[in-house]
């Protein structure tokens, strides 16, 4: 699984036709699900989202875990993190998971971070959305359970 991690003020997620969804303080997740992923992967992410320590504290510095502010997570779904732009110009897209198995380990991580007692919002699962991201730094972190970056 790839995410980039976003630390926000605000953030919103719309569909055409569907309710526009929106946090406060916290961390906006695009998360992207590769083929050869498992929940194992979901679970390393979630754990390592919820408790990074890119939150500052009363001095100003990077000290504090979105667990320690009560902030907000929104998740949302975000198959072009496994667009492969090496060859050509148009980005291939063979090492992303199928629709089927990356939607169901896409809603097994956010019950993870729901477990977690976290306040999550989603985006919607394989539909054209409108992403707003108010970024507060900015802070933005790429991760992947595979650990290749």
């Amino acid at each position: 699984m790839r995410v980039v991690v976003q630390r926000v003020a605000a953030g919103a997620v719309g569909a055409p036709g569907r309710e526009r969804r929106s946090i406060g303080p916290g961390l906006v997740v695009l998360l992207g699900v590769g083929s050869e992923d498992s929940e194992g992967d979901a679970r390393y992410l979630v754990d390592k989202i919820l408790h990074l320590r890119i939150f500052e504290d009363q001095d100003r510095k990077m000290n504090l875990s979105l667990l320690e502010i009560g902030g907000q997570l929104m998740v949302v779904s975000q198959f072009t993190l496994y667009g492969d732009c090496r060859k050509g110009r148009r980005p291939g897209f063979s090492d992303a998971a199928p629709p089927e198995m990356a939607q169901k380990l896409y809603e097994f991580f956010v019950r993870e971070a729901v477990s977690m007692e976290v306040d999550v919002t989603t985006g919607y699962f394989q539909e054209h959305m409108l992403v707003e991201i108010m970024n507060d730094g900015p802070v933005t972190m790429l991760l992947d359970s595979k650990k290749d970056f």
